[in-house]
């Protein structure tokens, strides 16, 4: 709901200081590097030290922003890369609240509701990466449309800026994380039946 509004505007920030990155790193490398942060982000909340951990989580979305722009400023965009970004995304997105659940909620209720939530970040997943990739053989893509990722990432309630948004608050409020993930499973819901709408609308 909220990338259209906040992916344009992280991409004119990065522009100035992607120009001096990508003369010396490598798009995929700031991937792999973001994914590292990301795994320590984990680590770290098993070990206790959850202020550190945050600073690692927030040091994997800053990553996780510069290597799609480092790749469109210096002509190094590639099939690959998005591909890699996304997949080593997810591995994050499903590490994370394992661990959290483990350390903060280690009783039956707190593993039900990540079930739940892993159950339907694995169906909101669905939900837009088929239809992305129709719209891209449609030729109705993320070139068409000028959005700043690799493939088209079709709207709903949950998306990037609220997915990190409910994970930073995992760092901030661990006490509050069952909550969390049963309101980040809410709203995967009703972003779900958006796209289903959606597509049977415009959709043969």
């Amino acid at each position: 709901m909220l990338d259209p509004i906040f992916r344009p505007l992280k991409e004119k920030m990065l522009i100035p200081s992607s120009r001096i990155i990508g003369r010396y790193v490598k798009p995929n490398t700031l991937s792999v590097f973001a994914f590292l942060a990301g795994v320590g982000s984990a680590f770290l909340v098993l070990l206790h030290y959850p202020y550190w951990a945050l600073a690692c989580w927030v040091l994997n979305r800053i990553l996780d922003g510069y290597d799609g722009t480092v790749a469109r400023l210096t002509n190094q965009k590639t099939d690959f890369g998005g591909y890699l970004d996304i997949l080593l995304d997810f591995v994050v997105y499903a590490l994370i609240p394992v661990v959290f659940t483990y350390i903060y909620t280690p009783d039956n209720f707190g593993w039900i509701s990540l079930v739940v939530l892993l159950a339907l970040f694995y169906i909101n997943s669905a939900s837009w990466m088929y239809l992305s990739a129709v719209l891209e053989k449609k030729r109705a893509g993320a070139a068409e449309t000028g959005e700043f990722t690799s493939v088209t990432m079709p709207s709903g309630l949950i998306e990037g800026t609220e997915t990190v948004i409910i994970f930073s608050l995992f760092y901030i409020f661990p006490q509050f994380l069952v909550w969390f993930f049963w309101i980040m499973s809410a709203t995967m819901v009703i972003g779900i039946i958006q796209r289903i709408v959606w597509a049977r609308k415009h959709l043969p």
